[in-house]
């Protein structure tokens, strides 16, 4: 019995840990005023035909905090690029020098800002979300066993356990929120 429920616990961890994952990818897309590569992540490039992420046809870098400058692997790429980026629909502007494409990123506006803050707090509501069915899941696993003769103490404990996880991972996010926050609202 004791091992069902290690691994009703387990499961519950990996859940959330990989809701974790999610989380930070997505908060790694909001843009915080700051130029980051992760902002193209979603730019997809017809390569000969296939369409490949950007980050697999050139390389993306930010020599300063307000430019993100792509170097193409292949010059014949770069109207390619441009194409996708302007596709993309993210407001950024691509600007080629022939041999660098290079994006600025404008300041962000206090309203932008707090746009910005309430998208990231619903990617963290979504992601308490999923905890929370994590947890219903799992509880409703523990009262089935219980039907097969777990012990009632044995339950609750259990029970008990999967809400300290549960409560770990939500301080978890509620900490990459209040650190997003900072980051956005910074100018």
């Amino acid at each position: 019995m004791q091992d069902e429920i290690d691994l009703i616990l387990d499961d519950a961890k990996e859940r959330m840990a990989k809701a974790i994952e999610h989380l930070d990818n997505e908060l790694g897309k909001i843009r915080a005023g700051k130029a980051n590569p992760k902002m193209l992540e979603g730019v997809m490039v017809d390569y000969y035909g296939s369409m490949t992420p950007l980050s697999q046809v050139a390389n993306l870098s930010t020599p300063d905090p307000r430019t993100i400058a792509i170097q193409p692997w292949e010059k014949q790429l770069i109207g390619e690029i441009e194409k996708a980026i302007m596709a993309a629909n993210l407001g950024l502007n691509p600007d080629n020098n022939g041999d660098i494409i290079r994006i600025n990123i404008p300041p962000l506006t206090e309203e932008r800002r707090k746009d910005l803050v309430k998208q990231a707090k619903s990617e963290c509501e979504d992601t308490k979300v999923s905890f929370r069915s994590t947890r219903r899941d799992c509880n409703e696993e523990l009262k089935k066993m219980k039907k097969n003769g777990l012990s009632e103490d044995l339950e609750k404990d259990a029970e008990a356990e999967v809400q300290k996880i549960t409560d770990e991972f939500t301080k978890k996010v509620d900490a990459m929120f209040e650190v997003k926050e900072k980051d956005i609202m910074t100018v």
